[in-house]
């Protein structure tokens, strides 16, 4: 082959990377323009108050849904559509395209944060039990389960609660994966299970809601870390969440995402006080 020849082949080669290197960029860039022709952006959530919500209307509510919507609205995005996901089944989910973005709790932990691009920090919470009155077991910590061979612990699939269950020893067989907090209720209420799982204000509101004098809550669980969620997008859809972070930053400073929040409980304070850089390297 001549010298010539291959320089040629070599520019032609150099070019076609180039393209393909541009494509992913461009795809990113677009999504925002994708969404805004659409006029809507299509969120996950767990119908877990006061972190998201259904009512019987069907209207989406929730501080997280609420913080989304105002700020797709800001990115010329005028509603968001949202579909009731299990945590385990959220992230497959996004990456299959049938969500745009996850506001929903989805606490950040290392290994999402290499399988999503999360936003800041928007919503931090601490675990909580729901269990019988006087709480007959002494359930204090994940610990304290793994250690009663009799305790038995409900939590969502794929949750943190499920999670830090196991991590502490408790057997797959003593951990009921719960769909959603009504269920947990009536498990607990019926002797199905021993103890009921969920962040704080999670389970503040389900037991507030039982009205059951029988059930008690044990808050924060000894041991357990206070977490941080942020809306997750998918690897690729950087600019985008990118996009939501400065709007995000815009409301935090004004005060106007306290106002959000505030009233479903959680603290401006504590999601400013911590980074996505912090808790995604969190062990």
């Amino acid at each position: 082959m001549k010298l010539k020849d291959w320089m040629a082949m070599a520019a032609g080669a150099t070019a076609l990377m180039a393209v393909a290197a541009a494509t992913p960029a461009a795809a990113d860039e677009n999504k925002l323009e994708e969404l805004k022709e659409q006029g809507f952006a299509r969120i996950a959530i767990a119908n877990e108050p006061p972190f998201t919500a259904v009512g019987a209307d069907g209207k989406v509510s929730g501080a997280a849904p609420d913080v989304a919507r105002e700020i797709f609205k800001r990115l010329g995005v005028p509603d968001v559509v949202a579909s009731i996901s299990e945590y385990g089944a959220m992230i497959p989910g996004l990456q299959a395209g049938r969500h745009d973005a996850i506001t929903a709790g989805l606490f950040m932990k290392p290994e999402r944060c290499a399988a999503v691009a999360y936003s800041q920090p928007i919503l931090c919470d601490a675990e909580a039990f729901a269990l019988k009155k006087g709480n007959p077991l002494k359930l204090q910590s994940y610990k304290d389960i793994a250690d009663n061979p009799d305790a038995k612990i409900g939590a969502p699939g794929g949750g943190t609660e499920e999670k830090l269950a196991l991590e502490a020893g408790v057997p797959r067989d003593r951990v009921i994966v719960v769909p959603d907090g009504q269920s947990g209720m009536k498990m607990l209420q019926d002797g199905r299970i021993d103890v009921y799982s969920l962040p704080v204000l999670s389970i503040n509101d389900l037991v507030s809601k039982a009205n059951d004098p029988s059930i008690e809550v044990v808050a924060p669980v000894e041991g357990a870390p206070v977490y941080c969620d942020g809306a997750a997008f998918r690897k690729g859809d950087e600019a985008l969440r990118d996009a939501f972070d400065v709007e995000l930053a815009k409301m935090k400073e004004s005060g106007e995402f306290a106002k959000i929040i505030a009233p479903y409980g959680f603290s401006a304070k504590a999601a400013m006080s911590t980074t996505r850089e912090k808790l995604c390297a969190a062990k």
